[in-house]
């Protein structure tokens, strides 16, 4: 493709992303499987176009402001900015590229030069922005974002815009030590180095497709954030135990706790998806996990309350706004709006509610997000804990201590909170719950 063709479909994609609620990820699919003609170095191109826009997109979007009339807040004149300032081309460089013509864009119009001519040689960080479009937070979020990391919002808030690095879990059902994982990733010329907090977690040098590595195929390792693996080691699953994973979506907190288990007990994965259960059963079976059961959370279904009082273990990785994994998911940040923030905060006190209902007393419940909010977090917690009698927490250090090790616990307080701009991890927060014991 020429470059005219990648920049038309870029602009294709971000329409198509902005017509629906599908994430981008697999809109960006879509695009690119639908038509075959698109190669690898293309896709690349046109995927770290439609990921910069929208890394970039709060500040574009103020200088297409600045700009006047002209070019508008949407996908094509995102690009169109995006040329000026990010890639530093002039006007006529980009009139050449939006001729009209066959698989190019259409022909830039005299406005959109005219405005295009207003922010060439912009500084990309204006001076004169705020602090919230200068760090790519839509405004709403600033305070909470102040509220969670006071002096340090600045670089807190960049770090979760910057691109995530790629980690992987080894399974130690599948009899491969790290170091020998390690090993074999080196011999197919993938460099991978652990990771500095999950024993179980390496990192390789730049995302790269696992489908075609021998360890993935003998189900030796599995793509997860090291963020997400100290999650799961923090629940404490354990042989022999009946161990619950309320929300767990394609399966891949549960693959861990699963390991933890060494196949022996009974894990079972509640969602209300049968699509993204279904699609753990396929992980489930690579990485060779034979005591695990899927079960779709439907209305007038019992199963939930047959199970109650009795489980050792319950992780809740609550639906969130996915604030700490705005690295991997860039558009997310542009979803959500204030509403949608109390709306979820509801839910997620629900579904803590009827999770800890299943555990028998002296287990515990786990509360996980992937979000920075203290709105998500703690508050939800707390306000949990205000109503129940129950339940207390236990200090993160400790439990730690007891499913990690003894050294390189990163929490001084109750709970776990990670962020990229600290651990290098998504943004995380944990909660260890205990029920009481009966006298």
């Amino acid at each position: 493709m020429k470059p005219a063709g990648r920049l038309a479909a870029a602009i294709e994609i971000l329409e198509a992303i902005d017509a629906t609620d599908r994430p981008a990820d697999r809109v960006l699919d879509r695009y690119v499987r639908d038509r075959r003609y698109i190669g690898g170095g293309d896709r690349s191109a046109i995927a770290g176009r439609v990921w910069g826009v929208f890394r970039r997109r709060a500040r574009l979007d103020w200088w297409i402001k600045k700009a006047g009339k002209g070019i508008g807040r949407d996908a094509r004149g995102r690009v169109l900015a995006d040329l000026v300032l990010h890639d530093r081309q002039d006007v006529a460089g980009i009139a050449e590229m939006f001729d009209g013509s066959r698989h190019a864009p259409a022909i830039l119009a005299k406005p959109e030069s005219e405005a295009l001519r207003r922010i060439v040689g912009g500084e990309f960080d204006s001076p004169d922005m705020p602090d919230a479009v200068r760090a790519e937070c839509p405004p709403w979020l600033w305070p909470h974002m102040e509220a969670r990391f006071g002096a340090e919002v600045g670089p807190a808030v960049a770090a979760l815009g910057q691109e995530a690095p790629f980690d992987l879990r080894v399974n130690p059902l599948a009899g491969m030590s790290r170091e020998a994982v390690i090993a074999a990733l080196a011999a197919e010329q993938v460099p991978a180095v652990p990771t500095a907090l999950s024993p179980f977690g390496l990192r390789l040098d730049r995302r790269r497709p696992v489908d075609a590595m021998a360890p993935f195929k003998s189900g030796a390792i599995e793509v997860q954030d090291e963020g997400s693996q100290l999650a799961a080691l923090l629940v404490g699953a354990g042989p022999g135990m009946l161990v619950v994973d309320y929300c767990a979506g394609a399966g891949g907190k549960a693959l861990a706790l699963a390991a933890g288990m060494e196949n022996k007990g009974r894990l079972v994965l509640f969602d209300v998806s049968k699509g993204r259960l279904d699609r753990a059963a396929v992980r489930l079976r690579r990485a060779g996990i034979h005591n695990a059961e899927r079960k779709v959370l439907a209305e007038g279904d019992k199963s939930v309350k047959r199970m109650a009082g009795k489980a050792d273990r319950v992780l809740v990785d609550a639906p969130c706004s996915g604030t700490g994994t705005w690295r991997r998911n860039p558009d997310a940040k542009w979803r959500y709006g204030a509403e949608d923030l109390a709306e979820l905060t509801k839910t997620q006190r629900s579904i803590l509610e009827r999770a800890a209902s299943l555990v028998k007393p002296g287990g515990r419940v786990i509360y996980v997000t992937c979000s920075v909010l203290r709105a998500e977090n703690e508050d939800v917690v707390e306000g949990f804990l205000a109503d129940s009698d129950r339940f207390s927490v236990l200090p993160v250090a400790g439990v730690w201590a007891q499913s990690i090790g003894e050294t390189g616990c990163p929490a001084t307080g109750p709970y776990l909170t990670l962020s990229p701009h600290r651990e290098g991890t998504d943004g995380f927060f944990v909660a260890v719950l205990e029920r009481a014991a009966q006298p």
